[in-house]
């Protein structure tokens, strides 16, 4: 699945004006279908897999889970789960959720219960990384095993291809191996993304026998690179992403859920170049929703420190403005282009010549080659493939 894939990334609970926070007095609502007006956005775009966020029952955000195996009632129930996934299913979209398997919200039930939650001296349970409102999970604990074996299928038998894994690298690899293997029993074609911020990028592939992990360090050096004028940077990460590419295959990101807006980091024209790189280096490439329409968001403060950038979209895909519609078309072009080079997302990249403004690199792999160069002042981009195809602009 990896090798073509080109995912598409949502928050639901955002993207569908879901409250957040204060809903106590009770806001159960229908709205996950909403994403169903979106899909043959999707399509058009040329991505293939929907990435969701939190779909699970949760207090607020959706990363303190209250119970794993109901919906969000922010967003629906069951039914309006199968209607989603058919709807992916018809247009030919595999569709990824969101396991917090690190910790669950304080308020679920297994921590007043005694369940595999771990305790502090006082017998509190422990938080994650001194969040109070989430409670770490015991992974010595068989019974975490138990119940992420059982998440795991339970959604997968409902119609998902896998799952990412939020903060994977805080979860022992072994206990991810475990897991893996346990559910490719049921389910043998299931992926696994973990996401790693920091930390052994390769051996989370392959000691937590996972397929891929996110390119944290990628993703700076783009936005980092092209705010400051210094591709030299971004060299440095391409040496070090091909060492990663030879565990697997890189989940590649110029935006996400937890991330400034590339477009109000370094604007439009920056944003293009990073469009460019994203969708021609090695990886499987996400677009997280928005991006593709340059929409801006900076992370705030405070409790609604995400707000800005996890936004509610209109009832049906409409282009928001001239700047928005160019976008839009940049990344359909580049997105098509990869579709007709499958082989850059496990090609190897090699950094040719850098400068502050400029950067060339090749990506080889199956006999192919692409050579781009890069130019920041002004902006420009070309694409030049061994089979003769090219691609130019300039902005």
């Amino acid at each position: 699945m990896l090798d073509h894939a080109i995912f598409w990334h949502v928050y639901p609970l955002g993207a569908t004006g879901a409250p957040i926070r204060d809903w106590s007095t009770g806001d159960e609502a229908h709205r996950l279908p909403r994403l169903i007006n979106w899909l043959d956005h999707l399509i058009e775009l040329g991505c293939n897999g929907l990435l969701l966020a939190p779909v699970f029952a949760s207090s607020t955000h959706g990363y303190d889970t209250l119970d794993h195996f109901r919906i969000d009632p922010r967003l629906g129930d069951d039914a309006d789960f199968d209607r989603l996934i058919a709807a992916c299913r018809e247009r030919g979209i595999e569709v990824l959720l969101d396991g917090v398997f690190n910790h669950v919200g304080i308020h679920h039930p297994m921590v007043a219960d005694g369940g595999p939650v771990r305790r502090l001296p006082d017998g509190s349970p422990e938080p994650w990384e001194g969040h109070g409102d989430l409670a770490l999970l015991d992974h010595d604990d068989p019974r975490t095993a138990e119940l992420v074996v059982d998440v795991m299928n339970h959604w997968l038998d409902r119609g998902i291809a896998g799952w990412r894994l939020d903060v994977a690298y805080s979860v022992p690899t072994w206990f991810w191996a475990q897991i893996v293997d346990r559910v490719r029993q049921r389910h043998p074609d299931a992926v696994f993304l973990g996401e790693i911020i920091h930390g052994d990028y390769a051996a989370l592939i392959t000691e937590g026998h996972l397929d891929t992990v996110t390119q944290y360090e990628l993703w700076k050096a783009i936005w980092s690179s092209v705010k400051d004028v210094n591709f030299h940077e971004l060299a440095h990460a391409l040496g070090r992403h091909r060492e990663f590419m030879a565990a697997g295959p890189m989940q590649t990101f110029v935006g996400n859920h937890d991330v400034d807006r590339i477009a109000s980091t370094v604007g439009d024209e920056g944003a293009a170049l990073a469009a460019v790189l994203l969708l021609t280096l090695p990886g499987v490439p996400s677009i997280y929703y928005g991006d593709e329409q340059a929409f801006r968001g900076v992370k705030g403060t405070g409790f609604a420190t995400d707000d800005p950038i996890r936004p509610a979209l209109p009832e049906t895909p409409v282009v928001l403005s001239l700047p928005a519609a160019a976008m839009f078309e940049l990344h359909r072009e580049l997105i098509a282009l990869r579709r007709r080079h499958p082989w850059l997302t496990r090609g190897q990249v090699e950094v040719l010549d850098t400068t502050n403004e400029t950067i060339r690199y090749t990506v080889t792999g199956y006999g192919h080659r692409l050579e781009a160069t890069l130019t920041s002042a002004p902006v420009s981009v070309e694409l030049v493939f061994d089979d003769g195809e090219r691609f130019a602009a300039q902005w």
